[in-house]
């Protein structure tokens, strides 16, 4: 969403933001269960898991999704079908790459590495597809429809 470079940017921020956070809870549970340092635990890791996806998104995921999602959906669809694919292909790679992310960051490099991967890169998608469908997009693109509400051109004279 946006109609420039700089709403895009305040756009996909946003969305990162909301995923992250959410995502960075789901993953903590998980992991440590719900316990008095929940809120901790998600803090410490927010800000480098959030430069990572937001890097992801912009430089890697956010042109291949477009990409592939145009090639798909004609232009002249429905709006909710151009929305619906574009974030149906965010959600898997931004999933590939931010499992890859949290797997390296909390478990390594080590031999059990690929069962630690694919068994985060599941338990993630299971949670980031419904979350990002039903929830953050939704909420993301209210929110940012009201920051910057669409400009009617004004009738020529």
């Amino acid at each position: 969403m946006g109609s420039n470079k700089k709403e895009a940017l305040i756009f996909t921020s946003m969305m990162c933001f909301c995923m992250v956070v959410f995502m960075s809870f789901y993953n903590v549970i998980m992991v440590n269960g719900v316990s008095s340092r929940l809120f901790a635990d998600v803090a410490a890791g927010l800000l480098p898991a959030l430069a990572v996806a937001l890097f992801c998104d912009i430089v890697v995921v956010g042109r291949i999704a477009k990409g592939l999602a145009f090639k798909i959906v004609k232009s002249s669809a429905p709006k909710i079908r151009k929305v619906l694919t574009i974030s149906c292909f965010m959600v898997c790679g931004m999933v590939i790459l931010m499992s890859l992310y949290g797997t390296l960051a909390h478990y390594g490099f080590g031999d059990n590495f690929f069962r630690h991967y694919f068994s985060v890169l599941g338990l993630n998608f299971i949670c980031a597809l419904p979350l990002q469908l039903i929830v953050v997009g939704p909420l993301t693109r209210f929110l940012f429809s009201r920051m910057f509400p669409v400009q009617t051109a004004a009738p020529s004279l």
